[in-house]
């Protein structure tokens, strides 16, 4: 790995960098057509709710990936969680071990914070990133189904 990578959390200042990461990402996905954050949205949930966090890996002084989590909680460990929403590596940097790096920093991060476990989705089809999760001990949640309500539905159940 790169000695010269570092981790950095996102400033407000960020904020375009975290939407360009978020695209790039959804890209990959594909799935862009679904991205329908913006800027005022992102600032206003990331830096002024506080709902989520943001680090960045950093070589030689340039974002190379990034992490997007937030707390969540266990009732039956009785302590908070961290969730990954988003882990990102730009192609042209992956193969350098930045994947694994962040991950380890986001179980120092959960470790640091009394967290009793770090955990995230990945799609099916994307077999690079199971074998990678695999090769680092994370279990896949066979037993469990992830259900979504959202949009008109979400509406529509609030009323």
């Amino acid at each position: 790995m790169n000695n010269n990578l570092t981790f950095r959390s996102a400033e407000r200042k960020d904020t375009a960098l975290i939407l360009r990461f978020i695209k790039e990402l959804a890209e990959y996905e594909k799935m862009l057509n679904e991205v329908v954050a913006d800027g005022p949205t992102l600032e206003t949930w990331i830096f002024d709710q506080k709902k989520a966090e943001v680090i960045f890996a950093v070589e030689d002084g340039k974002e190379v990936g990034f992490a997007l989590f937030f707390h969540n909680f266990s009732t039956f460990l009785g302590r908070a969680g961290i969730y990954l929403e988003d882990l990102y590596v730009r192609p042209e940097c992956r193969g350098k071990g930045y994947g694994k790096a962040i991950l380890r920093k986001l179980a120092q991060i959960a470790v640091e914070r009394g967290c009793g476990r770090l955990e995230w989705w990945c799609l099916d089809w994307n077999k690079p990133s199971i074998d990678f999760y695999l090769s680092l001990g994370a279990e896949p949640m066979s037993d469990w189904t992830v259900y979504r309500i959202a949009g008109d539905t979400l509406k529509q159940l609030a009323e």
